[in-house]
């Protein structure tokens, strides 16, 4: 029987959930509506107490060696679960990425345009993609990026954070930028007027 129950599980999928006469086990370790362990109980006498109290008698766990039935109110728990699946959803804001270009040579005017274009972007709470892209014999000179790099994402430290350190991708080089959390924006605030304190 208890094979029986393993085989009935993985015909009808793995997300399916079994309630009342469905339960293949022939014993259930139970737990009533209040969350208290009963015991391993026959699982027509878990379904009896179940059925007794006008709930559904669900299994939470199809472990053949340790199946698990609960006492609950089957529809109420689905309607829970859809409710708390639909405000994740809603709560979960859409990342967006945004790119800025760089050159080797980029003249401090433009450089700093740059800068506050990024800014924005992460006050947004969008993810930067910083690129550099190498021309002809510029891609000698890769050390050079990679200085340019760490030199932008120092300007745009207060808002933000390096996601993915500069790489080679052909004849760019990429680097990520994420927003900071709240958290992250208090204690760099934290760290930088302690540094004022002890520079005066």
């Amino acid at each position: 029987m208890l094979e029986g129950g393993k085989i009935i599980a993985r015909q009808k999928g793995k997300n399916r959930v079994y309630i009342n006469e469905e339960i293949r086990f022939p014993k259930v370790r139970l737990i009533d509506g209040d969350g208290e362990m009963l015991g391993i109980k026959d699982t027509e006498e878990a379904l009896d107490i179940a059925l007794n109290q006008g709930m559904d008698l669900v299994l939470m766990s199809d472990n053949p060696d340790n199946p698990v039935a609960k006492v609950m109110d089957y529809g109420k728990y689905q309607f829970e679960q859809s409710k708390k699946a639909r405000e994740a959803k809603k709560n979960q804001k859409k990342i967006n990425v945004k790119e800025v270009q760089l050159k080797l040579t980029t003249e401090e005017h433009d450089f700093n345009v740059r800068v506050r274009n990024a800014h924005r972007f992460l006050a947004n709470e969008d993810r930067v993609k910083v690129v550099i892209r190498f021309r002809g014999r510029e891609m000698s000179y890769q050390n050079q990026g990679f200085e340019v790099m760490e030199k932008f994402a120092d300007a745009c430290r207060s808002l933000g954070k390096v996601d993915r350190k500069p790489i080679m991708e052909g004849r760019h080089m990429v680097m990520y930028l994420a927003p900071l959390s709240e958290k992250e924006k208090r204690e760099l605030a934290e760290k930088e007027e302690l540094a004022e304190d002890i520079e005066a």
